[in-house]
This record gives C-alpha cells, sequence and structure tokens, in this order.
C-alpha cells in the first residue's frame, strides 16, 4: 500500500484509459422525415486538430450543433472531456459560419469578442471585460480593430474577430464551422497559423469542419469523413483515400485530387 492506498488500486487508476475531447456515441439525428446523421460513433483524444470533412447536407454543421447541445441526438449522446454535452460550456470556443453574420449589426469587434467572456451580448462593455476583449484581438493580431464597427470588416477581419471571441476564455476544446468560407488565401493561411500556435501554446484541441481536403490532409492530426453515417475517422493519409471519398461523396473528381 501507499499513504492506506491499496497497491492494486493505484494500478487500477493508472490504467484507466485518457477520457476523449469528444465522445460521441452512437448519434443519429432526425429532422422529421429526414435523417441528418445515422450511428455516428467516435473518440477524439485530448490535443488533436480534427477535421470534419464531407460533402454538402452530410450533416457535419449537425455534428458541431450536437458537441455544442444545440442539437439534441435522436438516439445516442455526446460528451466533451467526459461531461455530457452542454455541461461546461466555458471550455468550449465556437467559431461559427461567417456566411451567417448579419453585417448591419451594428457593433464593434470589441463588443463582439466581449460577449465571448460574458456568454451574453453586453448593453455596455465593462472595463475589465475590454481588457480581457482587446488581449484576445491582440493575440490574433487584431487589436487594431477593436473600435471598428463589424460592418466594415473585411471577411478576414471578421474572422479574427470570432477567432478572438471563441479563444478570450481559454478554451480546452476550439469548434470552428467552416471558417476559411469568404476568406481569402492568406487570411485561412494565418487563420490555420493561428490555430496552431493556440493548440501548441496551451494543448487545446480544435475540430474544425472543413470542405478543403487540402486543409484537412496538412493540418489536420485526424480526419472524420462524414455523410450521415461516418465513412472514416483516423490519421490524414488513411481516411483522405480514394475508397473512403468516393464513399462520402459518391465520386472522386478533380476537386479531390488534392487530398491525395
Amino acid at each position: 500500500m501507499s499513504d492506506g492506498v491499496p497497491a492494486a488500486a493505484v494500478r487500477d487508476v493508472r490504467m484507466q484509459p485518457p477520457i476523449p475531447a469528444l465522445h460521441v456515441h452512437r448519434v443519429s439525428v432526425r429532422f422529421g422525415d429526414a435523417l441528418v446523421l445515422d450511428g455516428v460513433d467516435f473518440d477524439l483524444d485530448a490535443g488533436h486538430f480534427l477535421a470534419i470533412v464531407g460533402p454538402n447536407g452530410a450533416g457535419k454543421s449537425t455534428l458541431v450543433k450536437v458537441v455544442l447541445d444545440l442539437v439534441k441526438p435522436t438516439k445516442g449522446h455526446a460528451a466533451v472531456f467526459g461531461a455530457d454535452a452542454g455541461a461546461a460550456p466555458q471550455r468550449i470556443g465556437y467559431v461559427p459560419q461567417l456566411k451567417t453574420f448579419d453585417r448591419t449589426f451594428p457593433a464593434t469587434a470589441v463588443e463582439l469578442v466581449a460577449s465571448g467572456v460574458r456568454r451574453s451580448w453586453p448593453v455596455r462593455v465593462r472595463k475589465e471585460e475590454r481588457e480581457h476583449a482587446v488581449a484576445a484581438l491582440r493575440d490574433v493580431g487584431a487589436e487594431h480593430l477593436a473600435d471598428r464597427r463589424l460592418a466594415r470588416l473585411s471577411g478576414g477581419e471578421l474572422q479574427r474577430a470570432y477567432l478572438a471571441r471563441a479563444l478570450v476564455r481559454r478554451p480546452d476544446l476550439v469548434l470552428l464551422d467552416e471558417p476559411a468560407t469568404g476568406v481569402d488565401f492568406l487570411a485561412e493561411h494565418d487563420l490555420y497559423d493561428l490555430l496552431e500556435r493556440y493548440q501548441a501554446r496551451t494543448g487545446a484541441t480544435v475540430a474544425m469542419v472543413t470542405h478543403d481536403l487540402a486543409a484537412a490532409r496538412y493540418h489536420a492530426s485526424r480526419v472524420l469523413v462524414l455523410n450521415r453515417k461516418l465513412h472514416g475517422f483516423g490519421l490524414p493519409e488513411d481516411v483522405l483515400c480514394e475508397p473512403c471519398l468516393k464513399e462520402a461523396f459518391g465520386h472522386v473528381g478533380h476537386q479531390h485530387a488534392v487530398a491525395f
């Protein structure tokens, strides 16, 4: 025994597998007659960069919303670091699709980021909230945008503001839904660089929905191929292959060739 704890108990604790960052267990989602996800099942270990790929309508965004507890599974369940989805929102940072953003919304970049501090939209940004928000903007190279109206930001600038909002609470898991939509090549490259630097500094887990198979191959340590069902999960070189992609997409044409 050690300090009154039986040796067998110490061995049992040491032999316990690590708790996955994401545990998705046989998740199915049905909207009316439409089966959007069908028995999706995987575990993602902490510290990985996951790319979720698949054709339009494959259920990729729905899977992210299940993890965020914005959509309840019809069957199965999801957990984040061992807790039910939705139980620990402070551990998650989320970057939505930019194409859903209403550019007429009268707000500044610092107000957007501050909404991530408070987890609700601030009527008035307090001093300490502004300090946290400006520091997060500085981390993504966008401090100079703090007081600029969101309507005046370019796609890349707006993406940086949303990323700052997602990272302002130093989350353990960062979820991104098609983060490169509406941004140019340089802004996309900067985005991946910022994510990789944040991950290297904090050990966070990143999960990203993307249509860019080249980005999945070169930036992700794990790839999930989805089309309602899971068609592949593992190393990029193992799942970004012709059989998996053909099964998920129905064909392997020129638009997928960059992944090989």
